[in-house]
């Protein structure tokens, strides 16, 4: 028995290692100089340098305007992040209560087109969406970001299954009770489907920080940039760019630690 805890804990110690490794190396190297760096590669200690290379990261300004600084940009990762995660998880949810508690003509049929748009990613289809953005004047804003990715069709089959599962004794007994469906998805259902509201919430945070592609097309003002855009003004190789990714990374690896216990239960047992 004590060998198999050993073995359960070494595969989990390794599995740890293999995932921190990286992000560990990254920080540490980032607060070394650029000439140790050049000089001697990535570093596996911590160094003398991190106020400074964090100081200049945070506050000093780049770009043609010298008013990008990396405290900027991580206000625009999380206004644009938090914008994806609060509208897709309302549209999804919206979209779950209509086919589900709604006599929608056709209702599968639609359901099952909104799970074929997993076929056709935004990056398929870049050209009509920018050309769409663009007639509607949203380039270079936020609602130009984040609308062509609303529409979530994970989200929905989530928001769906966990909908079926609930009794239909229950939406009846609110009908007679007086419950119009506002009050119902309102009273009822939002606050039963909390765990998995806070599970794809996470999962579209992350999605949303992460976007690089997408920012690119629709944005060239200097004043939205992001921080995974940013790697690309600042350089990957550098301390000031590790130390860019470091920050980049950091709001997902907290949100997982601190909400993984949440975020399993959304998506195994959220029903209860």
């Amino acid at each position: 028995m004590r060998t198999k805890h050993f073995f359960d804990h070494l595969i989990l110690l390794i599995g740890v290692a293999v995932i921190v490794g990286p992000v560990a190396i990254t920080l540490f190297s980032s607060t070394h100089s650029g000439a140790t760096l050049g000089k001697d590669g990535l570093q596996f200690l911590p160094g003398p340098y991190a106020a400074e290379v964090y100081g200049a990261v945070l506050f000093e300004g780049r770009g043609f305007s010298k008013s990008v600084t990396g405290l900027s940009m991580a206000l625009n990762s999380l206004y644009l992040a938090l914008g994806f995660a609060l509208a897709k998880v309302t549209v999804s949810l919206l979209a779950a209560y209509a086919l589900v508690f709604f006599r929608v003509r056709f209702g599968t049929f639609f359901f099952w087109v909104i799970l074929c748009s997993l076929l056709l990613p935004l990056e398929s289809r870049f050209l009509p969406t920018y050309a769409v953005i663009s007639k509607l004047g949203l380039v270079n804003t936020y609602p130009g970001l984040m609308l062509p990715l609303l529409a979530s069709a994970v989200g929905t089959f989530f928001f769906r299954q966990f909908f079926l599962g609930i009794p239909v004794e229950l939406s009846e007994a609110a009908r007679i009770d007086g419950a119009g469906p506002i009050k119902f998805l309102k009273d009822v259902l939002v606050p039963s489907s909390a765990p998995m509201i806070a599970a794809l919430g996470l999962l579209m945070f992350v999605q949303g920080w992460n976007q690089y592609l997408w920012p690119i097309m629709v944005s060239s003002e200097e004043s939205r940039m992001t921080l995974v855009q940013g790697l690309s003004l600042i350089g990957r190789t550098g301390p000031q760019g590790l130390a860019l990714a470091v920050l980049a990374m950091l709001p997902p690896i907290l949100l997982v630690i601190f909400c993984q216990k949440a975020f399993v239960k959304g998506l195994t047992d959220g029903r209860h």
